[in-house]
C-alpha cells in the first residue's frame, strides 16, 4: 500500500482552507501548524495541516474563539486524546493482573 502526502503552497493552502495569508502567518506563529521541512525558502503545508486548520476554523466559527484561544484549545484536545489512549493501554495492561469472576 502506498502512502501519499499532499503538499500545498501558501496560495494553494489558503485557497483550500479559506484562511488569508495574514491568518496563516498568525496560525503558524502560534504553533497551530508548522510548514513542512523543505529545501526551498517558501513554506509548504501537508494535508494534515489542512485538517488541523479546518478543525481550527470550526472552533472559531462555533465558539467564536480567537487564534490564541484556538491554539490553546487544540493543544488541550490533543493532550486529552493522548491521555485517553494512554489510559486505555494502562487499563488493558492492568486487566491481565486482575481476576474477573
Amino acid at each position: 500500500m502506498v502512502n501519499v502526502t499532499v503538499t500545498f503552497t501558501i496560495t494553494e493552502f489558503c485557497l483550500h482552507t479559506g484562511v488569508s495569508e495574514e491568518e496563516l502567518n498568525e496560525i503558524v506563529g502560534l504553533g497551530v501548524i508548522e510548514p513542512c521541512e523543505n529545501e526551498t525558502a517558501s513554506w509548504l503545508f501537508d494535508d494534515h495541516a489542512a485538517i488541523v486548520v479546518q478543525r481550527a476554523l470550526r472552533l472559531r466559527q462555533e465558539l467564536a474563539l480567537d487564534w490564541p484561544g484556538i491554539a490553546m484549545t487544540l493543544t488541550l484536545l490533543e493532550e486529552n486524546d493522548r491521555l485517553r489512549q494512554e489510559n486505555r493501554l494502562l487499563i488493558q495492561r492492568l486487566s491481565r493482573f486482575i481476576k474477573h469472576p
